[in-house]
Parts: structure tokens; C-alpha cells; sequence
């Protein structure tokens, strides 16, 4: 397959999205070019923040320009997605009312979620309203606004002001980016601007993210660390990142 640098480099940030991680041997065998092209690829794509170096490889960033539809994120890194998300079940405890942010992980969690006593499910997420309204005990009210293509979530104005009338005991919340400095980000401003008004109401807000958005940021943040009660990630975020997080106060589990 013979690519120009500009087509490498675009299939190397899809194939990574796709698979959670992409190796320089195998990608050189595949691509026919040498080891040595790849790794400066992958040091470009890096400096443009879309995906960050690993021994070996690479593994995704989601930023502008590059954020990925919900079907091709929700094949990747499904494993490390159901672990995490079967680990925040455990943290419903008596909530009554919870909030479903828009997202591969949220609707992990949302598959994984079958309550056996009454619980009030709010989301701007097409795809998790779907999935909740036929469950027993679930009550699903699904905000009203622009229904975004890429991720089936509605956003803007009416979305934002509906949210204003409800206090949620949990919201469960997804991120394009986590850092201490920058706190948590996302590459869409109406986007932001939804997860931010559903933390902002919210008693306790849980963040599910896997490892490769940690040590990332986006172009807008939504919420600070410190906002939030729990984050829940997989294995491969590293320890001195769980650290840095838990210096704020935040409660940061690895799975």
C-alpha cells in the first residue's frame, strides 16, 4: 500500500482509534515502508497531539478534527471499556436519579446498568435512551436539542437549559481529555457546554475514561479534577498519573 505522507499518517490515526493501540513493526510490514518512517509519523502525529507515543507504538488521543464517530470508538478498547464500566455500577449505591453523559464508556455503562428498584435515567445520548427505556424499574427522560451525527447526542441551547430544572444524585460523565493542569476537555464548545451544566447539577459526578486520555487535554474544558468524586480508568494509565490525580482529591481507580 503506497501512501503519501499526509494519507500515512490519517490511516495511522484511524487504525489507531480502531484498535487502541498501533505497533511499528507491524504497521511497516503492512505499509511496506521502514521502521524508521513510521516512528516519524508517529513523532509528528504526536506533537499534533492526535496520538501519544508508547514503547513500541501508539495509542489514541482524541482532539479536534479527529474525534471519532460513537460506532468506531465503541469497538475500541472494548475490554478495557466493560471493565471500567462494571466497576462504576458498584458506585450507584442509592441514587435514584443518574446522569448519562454521551459516549463509548457511558454506554458501556449503560449496558451494563439493570436496577432493581426505581431509578430516574436523564441523557442527551440517543443511543443509551434506547437502550434504557425497555428495562424494568427505569424511568428515561431524554433532553431535547440538535441531534449531533457523530456520537447521536443532542446539544446547544435547549439541551443546556433543560438541564437547569433537575438535580441528579450521580452523573456519570466521559472526557476527551484529563490533565490536573487543564482539568477535563472535549473538542466541541456545545459539547462542553452540556457536560459542564450536567456536573455543575449534579451531587456527585463520575468520570470513565480509559488510560489513553489521561496526560491528554482538548480545546474546551468542561469540568475541573476536583469536581469530581471518582475516576475510573484501566490499567494502562500509569501510577504517577493516579497519583498526580489523587493530590486533588479525587478519588482515581485503575481496573
Amino acid at each position: 500500500m503506497e501512501l503519501y505522507a499526509y494519507e500515512r499518517r490519517r490511516w495511522l490515526v484511524g487504525q489507531a482509534r480502531q484498535a487502541g493501540r498501533i505497533d511499528v513493526a507491524e504497521v511497516a510490514r503492512e505499509l511496506t515502508v521502514a521502521k524508521e518512517t513510521v516512528r516519524r509519523d508517529l513523532t509528528a502525529l504526536e506533537a499534533e497531539g492526535l496520538l501519544r507515543r508508547v514503547h513500541g507504538g501508539a495509542i489514541p488521543i482524541e482532539r479536534h478534527g479527529f474525534e471519532g464517530t460513537l460506532t468506531l470508538r465503541n469497538g475500541s478498547r472494548s475490554e478495557e471499556k466493560g471493565r471500567i464500566a462494571d466497576y462504576a455500577i458498584g458506585l450507584l449505591g442509592t441514587a435514584e436519579s443518574v446522569y448519562i453523559d454521551e459516549g463509548s464508556t457511558t454506554q458501556a455503562f449503560a449496558e451494563r446498568l439493570r436496577p432493581r428498584r426505581a431509578l430516574t435515567v436523564v441523557t442527551n445520548a440517543l443511543p443509551v435512551a434506547l437502550l434504557m427505556a425497555p428495562r424494568e424499574h427505569v424511568t428515561v427522560i431524554l433532553i431535547g436539542g440538535r441531534v449531533r451525527g457523530k456520537t447521536l447526542a443532542t446539544i446547544e441551547h435547549w439541551a443546556v437549559r433543560m438541564l437547569d430544572d433537575f438535580v441528579f444524585d450521580l452523573c456519570v460523565m466521559g472526557t476527551n481529555g484529563l490533565t490536573v493542569e487543564r482539568g477535563l476537555t472535549c473538542p466541541d464548545a456545545s459539547v462542553a457546554a452540556i457536560k459542564a451544566r450536567a456536573v455543575s447539577v449534579s451531587r456527585r459526578s463520575v468520570l470513565l475514561t480509559d488510560g489513553s486520555k489521561i496526560g491528554s487535554d482538548s480545546s474546551y474544558r468542561f469540568a475541573q479534577v476536583r469536581d469530581l468524586s471518582t475516576i475510573v480508568t484501566d490499567r494502562s494509565a500509569g501510577d504517577g498519573q493516579l497519583r498526580r490525580l489523587r493530590t486533588v482529591g479525587v478519588e482515581a481507580v485503575a481496573v
